[in-house]
């Protein structure tokens, strides 16, 4: 009888999972899911006040602007050669930047130690910021990609203990403040993240050092800008930040913090006892430092609600992976509760913001007027054809004579940003306005003798100008009110200055 012939086990390999249902697959799939929303609805309106302003620095690169950092309008300028003038290209570049912090949030759940249900909870978390915040072509969806970037890389950095990551920690505060200004605030907080941890070990380290040279680097070309215009932001942040506690914009600043997070209150209260008082959380304590003196310094120097937008993803992080954790001691059925409950919440807050804070309801429904009620920017995004229109009807009107040097006026942003988008198509000058950017580049030469002017007080002009006459209002097709049509509806025709060009120049410069 022959011996049994002895089998050897095939060694067991576990199957691989495919690339495209991986975690960060399906973190990219919900960021692309909230890009396409954005794609959806993003010429719902029409582009807004802020927008015109961003798009005309677009036409004009500059290392620096009185109103912000170089970075939104140079996106502008690539939206602007890659898809012309339409609304939906312009703001792409936002909405881009926003998901990509919706990905980074899942994925600073995943350094901190959560499965991929916590860094889907992070992500959604930090979907209506991202849809709210987004959609529009301003430096907020930049702003917020530069904390959020910097804070993932701060958590690497507390994960690893590679001081390496000060590094790419410089670059995203550098990108910050070429974004927007608040990123110092930002770099207070890490300053006392690192002073009150043990994170202080890093201050020996050169890499922190190399990273703040980076930072500093990468922020120079705007800091030289700012220094050969006499440092001109100063002045406009002072002007902007009196009228905001004048109109009462900062009060409330804490409340407002509630309405920001919404349904996502209790996990971001949960990220920061994850960072303060657990066990697990202790080595990311910076992260809660971080938020709370980034907070405080808000309060002291009232800053508008939204500022703090960008520092929540990391604390929803942190809630999320905390969360996860609790819910694994607790029974399956009540966990499965809880994780319902969050899930229904968080979909409560990206329905509501896709309803209330984007641009989905009909013009003049019952929804839009809640929506405007909720935010008042939609009505901001009405009527600019219009006025474009109206400004080439009362051009029309004029005789050879008058329309041979002819100026436009436009007091504000909107109505100049408009009349040079919209303009051409009329054979429309540009217009010429005393407002942030737009006062640098003059009244034209030669100068106009005679000059179609919106929004300025009828007291002003006949100060200012000679023989001026009321030519024509300011419209939309929906009669919706907004600034245009409520608070300066009328438009004039008026001959020059009567102090001359040069001396009513140098007084017609302001901020807004």
């Amino acid at each position: 009888m022959s011996a049994p012939s002895e089998t050897i086990a095939a060694p067991f390999h576990a199957p691989r999972q495919s690339i495209w249902l991986g975690d960060t697959a399906v973190l990219i799939y919900i960021a692309l899911a909230a890009l396409i929303v954005h794609l959806i609805v993003g010429n719902r309106y029409g582009i807004h006040r802020d927008e015109l302003a961003t798009l005309e620095d677009a036409r004009h690169l500059a290392w620096g602007y009185p109103a912000y950092p170089p970075v939104t309008p140079l996106f502008g300028r690539i939206s602007l050669e890659l898809f012309g003038t339409s609304i939906r290209g312009f703001r792409f570049f936002a909405h881009l930047a926003q998901a990509i912090t919706v990905v980074l949030a899942g994925l600073m759940a995943r350094e901190m130690g959560g499965r991929r249900g916590a860094q889907l909870v992070a992500a959604a978390a930090c979907l209506p910021f991202c849809l709210g915040g987004g959609y529009l072509m301003m430096y907020v969806a930049f702003d917020c990609l530069a904390w959020v970037a910097a804070a993932y890389f701060i958590v690497r950095l507390l994960k690893s203990g590679d001081p390496r990551w000060w590094i790419a920690i410089g670059a995203s505060i550098g990108f910050g403040m070429q974004c927007k200004w608040t990123m110092g605030f930002f770099v207070l907080g890490i300053v006392a993240g690192v002073l009150f941890t043990n994170a202080r070990r890093f201050l020996r380290s050169k890499w922190l050092w190399i990273g703040v040279a980076l930072s500093i680097l990468i922020w120079l070309p705007n800091l030289v800008w700012q220094a050969q215009h006499h440092f001109i932001s100063l002045d406009f942040l002072s002007h902007i930040h009196a009228r905001d506690i004048r109109q009462g914009r900062t009060q409330g600043f804490l409340p407002a913090q509630l309405q920001l997070m919404g349904f996502a209150t209790p996990l971001a209260l949960a990220g920061l006892y994850y960072c303060f008082f657990a066990r697990e959380g202790k080595r990311f304590r910076m992260l809660g430092w971080m938020y709370v003196v980034i907070l405080l310094l808000f309060v002291v120097a009232k800053g508008r609600s939204y500022y703090m937008g960008p520092a929540y993803p990391m604390l929803y992080a942190a809630g999320a992976v905390w969360g996860e954790g609790w819910l694994a001691t607790l029974q399956r059925g009540r966990a499965m509760t809880i994780r319902a409950v969050v899930w229904a919440g968080l979909a409560i807050n990206v329905i509501s913001t896709i309803a209330f804070w984007m641009p989905t309801a009909p013009v003049n429904s019952r929804w839009w007027t809640i929506s405007n009620h909720v935010q008042g920017d939609h009505r901001e995004e009405i009527g600019w054809p219009e006025l474009v229109q109206e400004v080439a009807k009362i051009r029309d009107s004029l005789t050879p004579e008058e329309r041979a040097h002819l100026g436009i006026i436009g007091t504000n942003y909107g109505e100049a940003g408009a009349i040079n988008l919209y303009g051409p198509q009329y054979g429309l000058p540009r217009a010429i306005s005393g407002v942030n950017s737009f006062w640098q580049r003059g009244y034209g030469d030669p100068p106009p003798q005679r000059v179609i002017v919106i929004g300025l007080s009828r007291k002003y002009m006949d100060e200012s100008f000679e023989s001026c006459r009321l030519a024509g209002h300011t419209w939309n097709q929906y009669g919706v009110k907004n600034e245009e049509t409520a608070d300066h509806p009328d438009i004039y025709v008026c001959g020059p200055p009567k102090d001359g060009w040069p001396k009513f120049w140098d007084d017609f410069r302001y901020y807004g």
